[in-house]
């Protein structure tokens, strides 16, 4: 089964449109049998985790640890359940990890789950993305390519 990579945010809320912004340069790579899929909900991730062997999430991230805007943080999800203080945490009033949690209950779980957060502090209606947020955009598609290719042998991108 292929790898999937799932953007979750919003692009007219400011640094919450990382997400989608990350998954639709990764699909520019068109790199061989890898999926990739834009969401606006963090809950529309627990239909795709069940489906896939492989999942990539991207979503914009705040912590209380004062990471700056821009750092990208890469959890590899396991055994253990995600905290809502972890770094991954996301900007929605239910986030990725309460979607992963309710996955994890429901049984649903890829064999592989990744999560690439991107430290981000603006998410207001109509807001820009900050500057920060912007300059990682090419940190944060390598680690999703990095997270793909970890488990996966790909030949290269279609030409």
């Amino acid at each position: 089964m292929s790898p999937l990579v799932v953007g979750i945010g919003n692009p007219s809320r400011g640094d919450d449109g990382i997400g989608p912004l990350v998954a639709d340069r990764v699909a520019r790579l068109r790199l061989r049998d890898v999926e990739v899929v834009v969401h606006d909900e963090p809950l529309a991730l627990i239909e795709h985790l069940a489906l896939h062997d492989d999942v990539v999430v991207v979503d914009a991230a705040w912590s209380r640890c004062g990471h700056q805007p821009g750092t990208v943080h890469v959890v590899r999800v396991d055994a253990t359940p995600l905290r809502s203080g972890d770094p991954v945490r996301g900007s929605h009033g239910l986030g990725v990890v309460e979607a992963v949690e309710l996955a994890r209950a429901l049984d649903r779980l890829p064999q592989r789950l990744t999560i690439v957060g991107v430290e981000a502090r603006v998410f207001d209606m109509g807001a820009t993305m900050t500057r920060q947020v912007q300059d990682c955009v090419d940190d944060a598609v390598r680690a999703v390519v990095a997270a793909i290719f970890r488990t996966h042998r790909h030949t290269g991108h279609d030409r």
